[in-house]
């Protein structure tokens, strides 16, 4: 019997122990961010519509910022906003709201756009 608890307790504190990561860079370190070949079509626009258009597209406009499109974008891009925001740069409201910070990857994704002049390409 007392091997039985013995055994339980140790598949207990097994299970309290063990952790449980969701956050790609935590689980995967050596990842390298591939950064050489960003565009607004195929990289900084579905990133915007994943994670910022739901309230910041021209039909939801919460606070008065749509995101929606290049012309839009470029707007929040030209003035720091944007990178202030994802970046939760004191100052800046973070976003996206209420959710965690974007993915690292992700943010050097949109810097390097916006360092090239965030193009429309």
């Amino acid at each position: 019997m007392k091997k039985i608890w013995i055994l339980c307790l140790g598949i207990a504190l097994t299970a309290v122990s063990s952790c449980y990561y969701d956050v790609e860079e935590e689980l995967y370190l050596d990842t390298a961010c591939d950064t050489l070949d960003v565009t607004f079509s195929a990289v900084v626009q579905p990133i915007i519509a994943d994670n910022c258009l739901n309230c910041h597209s021209s039909a939801a406009n919460f606070g008065g910022v749509t995101l929606e499109g290049h012309n839009n974008l470029k707007t929040y891009v030209e003035n720091g906003k944007l990178l202030g925001v994802i970046r939760h740069e004191t100052g800046f409201p973070p976003m996206p709201q209420g959710a965690p910070q974007l993915v690292e990857c992700t943010i050097q994704k949109i810097e390097k756009w916006v360092q090239e002049g965030a193009p429309n390409n």
